[in-house]
């Protein structure tokens, strides 16, 4: 056989792999040492959903699975290199956003993300305050600013994104998913997946929504126990689904459920939170994660600032 022909089986072979490989989802996070949450959530969670993780670091957690103590962010520069360089190699689904380390970094990542304008973007916003007061006030500021209007679905807890979007809202009733949407919709979002909206009955609703209304939602029995990594895990999961053309009310559907499987088999690896278990599927058939005893008090699932209880009972 010639050169040519081998070239040729070679380009064929490599076309035949390309088409069977797994969709690309570029994600900007922080890298947390526990696994919980940020970059290694992300990997995980994408990986579970039949995707490929780009993982681009934006910043060094210095944390433990109860608390985050400190942060350290990368310079822009390094942050933009690593994007730019994987970008100019491989071709990507959708991107998922989660801590961008600073204003700065903020910055960076959107300049990044307005160059492919037709990528679908999730974007998820963490409980900050464990932030100091200015460096949290300039990041939200520059998220609302640049992060928002690239975003096709903001995902976050019902009181962290009711602070983000409606922080002047004094009416005596919680504002509503779609109010929420109409918020973020001013400032160029088109939809938001709100977790955590508390039920007067033993349940949590989490809604997508766009300025129009409530396009779907899975409620959740109330989950007894401190998570860390909800909010990662459901917004990586969300920007995988997509990246493989799912319609948004079906992939968001079918991320909420991997979530409340996830939360359900979740365990402690320390002495602080539960983390999700992202690869529950893959336990031995009739093998359930143990149960630990009666817990104190609920929780908010996304909320990654509160402190853990001392038992694990996990939905």
């Amino acid at each position: 056989m010639n050169s040519q022909l081998i070239g040729q089986d070679l380009t064929l072979a490599a076309e035949e792999q390309d088409a069977g490989a797994p969709a690309c989802v570029l994600s900007f996070n922080a890298s947390d040492p526990t696994g919980a949450s940020g970059i290694g959530a992300d990997i995980a969670t994408i990986a579970a959903m039949g995707a490929h993780a780009l993982p681009v670091v934006t910043s060094i957690l210095v944390r433990d699975t109860a608390e985050i103590f400190e942060a350290h962010e990368l310079d822009s520069e390094a942050v933009v290199d690593q994007a730019r360089s994987v970008l100019e190699d491989a071709t990507i689904a959708s991107w998922k956003v989660g801590f961008l380390g600073s204003a700065e970094g903020v910055s960076a990542v959107a300049e990044i993300l307005s160059d492919y304008t037709d990528v679908p973007l999730v974007s998820y916003l963490p409980n900050l305050s464990w932030m100091d007061d200015d460096a949290q006030m300039a990041y939200l500021d520059a998220f609302r600013e640049l992060i928002l209007p690239a975003t096709m679905v903001l995902v976050g807890s019902h009181n962290t994104l009711t602070d983000f979007l409606l922080p002047e809202w004094d009416a005596e009733r919680p504002p509503s998913a779609r109010e929420l949407a109409v918020a973020a919709a001013e400032h160029g979002t088109d939809y938001v997946l709100v977790t955590g909206v508390q039920l007067p009955d033993q349940f949590i609703d989490n809604v997508l929504a766009s300025p129009q209304g409530a396009m779907c939602g899975e409620r959740f029995e109330r989950f007894e126990a401190s998570f860390v990594g909800a909010g990662d895990t459901l917004s990586a999961a969300l920007a995988a689904i997509l990246s493989s053309g799912t319609a948004l009310d079906v992939a968001a559907a079918e991320a909420l459920s991997f979530l409340d499987q996830a939360l359900d088999a979740g365990f402690r690896p320390g002495m602080g939170g539960v983390i999700p278990d992202r690869f529950f599927w893959a336990l031995p058939p009739g093998e359930e994660p143990p149960e630990g005893p009666a817990p104190e008090e609920s929780v908010d699932l996304l909320d990654d600032t509160v402190p853990p209880l001392h038992s694990r009972n996990v939905h």
